[in-house]
């Protein structure tokens, strides 16, 4: 007897016959059936997704909801930002500025009455000035030493005072000098005040007091049509 024959054999030999080997087989009919059924819910619930977004693309409604979103509270759309009117130009509607109403619609240099005062000690300086405005078509008030409060207390080139009614008229006066300091006070007409500082030469000329102009009237860029609100 080999070594290699378990005990108990005792040298008889055995062979595996038939025919049949163990394999693997499919699933049962009931898991396959519940495969099936969540495969085709997904491919429903696919193409309704798909049909709504290209619904929404045809018909515009994503554009209408965007539209909506930039909507104020009220319900009304908010109007894009219109420029200011330069001097001696229509507004944005075709009607004058001063027509309108608006308070920081650029008026016509014509239409803006300048009073002029000097903070400095150097002599004639405001009457010199108030010809240079009366030049370039402003109507001129008073011309004068500055009030004490602000008598000697300018270190820019000039302080440009307006009141709520005359801020267009500020604009206007304020671009007509280089590092002017506007500001506001409670008069409630549209006289506006031009009073000379310490560091004070002289008037842009008119071509750099109108690129001063447009620059602070440019309007704000409008939003682009994907850009938000």
């Amino acid at each position: 007897m080999s070594m290699l024959t378990p005990q108990g054999l005792k040298g008889k030999q055995y062979r595996v016959t038939g025919n049949t080997y163990p394999r693997l087989g499919r699933p049962p009919k009931k898991s396959r059936k519940v495969i099936a059924a969540l495969a085709g819910l997904l491919a429903l619930a696919l193409v309704a997704l798909g049909g709504v977004q290209l619904y929404d693309i045809f018909t515009g409604r994503n554009k209408n909801a965007s539209a909506q979103a930039c909507a104020d509270p009220s319900g009304k759309p908010l109007a894009a930002p219109t420029p200011g009117a330069a001097p001696g130009t229509p507004a944005a509607s075709g009607a004058p500025a001063a027509a309108q109403g608006d308070p920081h619609a650029v008026p016509q240099a014509s239409a803006v009455t300048v009073n002029v005062y000097n903070a400095t000690t150097k002599a004639g300086l405001a009457g010199r000035t108030a010809e240079e405005f009366k030049k370039r078509g402003f109507v001129i008030g008073k011309v004068g030493n500055a009030p004490a409060e602000l008598d000697k207390k300018v270190p820019g080139t000039a302080q440009v005072i307006a009141g709520p009614a005359g801020a267009g008229a500020g604009t206007l006066v304020g671009s007509q000098i280089a590092g002017a300091a506007v500001t506001a006070d409670a008069r409630t007409d549209t006289t506006v005040d031009f009073v000379i500082g310490d560091s004070y030469n002289a008037l842009l000329d008119e071509t750099q007091a109108a690129a001063a102009l447009a620059l602070a009237t440019k309007p704000s860029p409008a939003p682009t049509a994907t850009g938000s609100c």
